[in-house]
Parts: C-alpha cells; structure tokens; sequence
C-alpha cells in the first residue's frame, strides 16, 4: 500500500507509541510511515516531551535517545511548535474536534 503522497502530517504522539511500545495498532503506524517518504512528517515538541517522559519512568533512556536519532536523522521528521491542522492519530477524541483525525490505515492506498 502506499501513502497519499506530497501531503504534510503532524503526527500525535500515540502513532510512536503503537510502535515503541509494540502494541495492538503498531504494524498500521509502520506502514503509513515506511510508505510516506514523500510527505512531510511532523511531530510537536509536546508530543516528543510526552514520549520522553513515558521512557523516561519505564528507565528506558536509551530507548528515548534511540527514537529522537532515527525519527530526525533517519527519517527527517520535523519538531514543531504549532496547532495542528493535519492530525494523524489513533486518539478518537480528536473526531470532535473541526479538523476531525485521520488514521493510518485511512491514509493508504
């Protein structure tokens, strides 16, 4: 499958989670990520804060030091300061809000 292409996401902070934490949703959050190489992938700086301080209590720095390395060098994520307008995420809390939320798997085609 392949991801909509050319577009720009900001991704929330439960999409690495899935994936870190080897959970129920994590091979959707690795497919829509291995297939947009041509989108630009954002994360908030309080989602990445987020995720380090859940490693952090589990005492998994190395783990948090390996995920900042691959998601901005590997990957070239961008970390920004902003409110999302394009909002990939797993957290259906989102669907009230007027942008509503797209998930992974919504975004492969």
């Amino acid at each position: 499958m392949e991801n909509k292409r050319g577009l720009k996401y900001l991704l929330d902070t439960n999409i690495f989670l899935e994936i870190i934490l080897e959970q129920d949703r994590s091979q959707e959050a690795k497919a829509f990520l291995t297939s947009s190489e041509d989108s630009v992938l954002y994360i908030s700086d309080y989602s990445l804060h987020s995720i380090g301080n859940l490693l952090f209590r589990r005492n998994k720095h190395e783990i948090f030091r390996d995920f900042v390395l691959d998601i901005t060098e590997n990957m070239g994520l961008q970390i920004l300061t902003l409110y999302p307008e394009d909002l990939v995420s797993f957290d259906k809390d989102f669907d009230r809000t007027d942008r509503g939320r797209k998930t992974p798997q919504e975004l492969l085609i």
